[in-house]
């Protein structure tokens, strides 16, 4: 990985974090309830999804201020959707990031809660952002509600619940992550573009791009879980195989599963190409995605 975008995504993830402790300053919460909002929060994670987004975005734009709550919201209902993950009616997981869960730092019922907070308050900060138009502001809350709904990120969950236990296909798999992992991804991507006035055109290339951005990201994720390094994941490896889970060494085999990485990245290079943003952050991410060990 370049220098370059080690300091883009050093310099995103201050960004975004202090931005997140100004927004939550000041708040009439209850303290239990910011106390575990707060826990997850800011419990390491990288942000790549609201660097992306300010990636996407300085592709065509340099008022990066735009963005910013746009950025925050999503990483909100990303953190909220780690949370709910986390809890024993779903993978039922005891650390994340090398650290104790939500619920084993509180409790279930908080650690629900802390979840439906940073989901709905993150509509609150888009519809107050100064920076957005109203007709921005309209376009962002419901690309955001659609991505993370019953038709997004929620049906991702359900589908990958009931891929448990039972051979799927590849096609099946790919639908599963494309809605539970992709999608936020895609609205990071297509949100920056659309909010830095990208052409319709380009904004339809970097949809393709961030579909096969996704599913490289799934792939990366479930090669990790096989080999990676507990120590640098913050959580034991072999929880997929443990619960059963229908991912791409499982299906492909190892090797397999390294060969349709390579095809997501060709394709996803392809459609970078065709939308003109090739020379931009969107490529060093692809291969930080591809290549990340934890």
């Amino acid at each position: 990985m370049s220098k370059s975008i080690d300091q883009f995504i050093e310099q995103g993830k201050k960004t975004i974090e202090t931005e997140l402790e100004t927004i939550l300053e000041g708040k009439n919460i209850p303290k239990n309830l910011y106390d575990s909002i707060s826990y997850s929060l800011f419990a390491g994670g990288k942000r790549l999804r609201p660097i992306l987004l300010l990636a996407s975005f300085n592709t065509f734009s340099s008022h990066t201020k735009k963005v910013l709550k746009t950025a925050i919201a999503l990483e909100m209902i990303h953190t909220y959707s780690l949370i709910h993950d986390d809890l024993p009616a779903m993978d039922d997981d005891d650390y994340r990031r090398g650290k104790l869960t939500n619920h084993r730092k509180f409790d279930e019922a908080t650690a629900i809660l802390a979840g439906d907070a940073l989901l709905t308050y993150s509509f609150e900060i888009v519809a107050e952002d100064d920076e957005l138009t109203d007709k921005e502001k309209t376009y962002i809350i419901q690309s955001l509600a659609k991505v993370s709904g019953p038709e997004g990120m929620v049906a991702g969950q359900i589908l990958d619940i009931e891929g448990e236990t039972k051979s799927v296909s590849l096609t099946e798999l790919e639908k599963i992550h494309e809605l539970k992992t992709g999608k936020l991804i895609m609205f990071a991507i297509v949100a920056g573009a659309y909010l830095g006035e990208a052409s319709t055109e380009q904004q339809k290339h970097l949809r393709k791009f961030a579909y096969y951005l996704g599913l490289i990201f799934q792939v990366q994720d479930d090669i990790l879980d096989v080999i990676g390094d507990p120590e640098k994941l913050g959580k034991p490896v072999g929880s997929d195989i443990e619960n059963e889970k229908s991912t791409y060494p499982n299906l492909l085999g190892l090797d397999g599963a390294k060969a349709q990485k390579k095809k997501y990245e060709e394709e996803a290079i392809k459609s970078l190409q065709a939308a003109n943003a090739d020379d931009s952050h969107l490529l060093e991410l692809l291969r930080y995605f591809s290549q990340r060990d934890h």
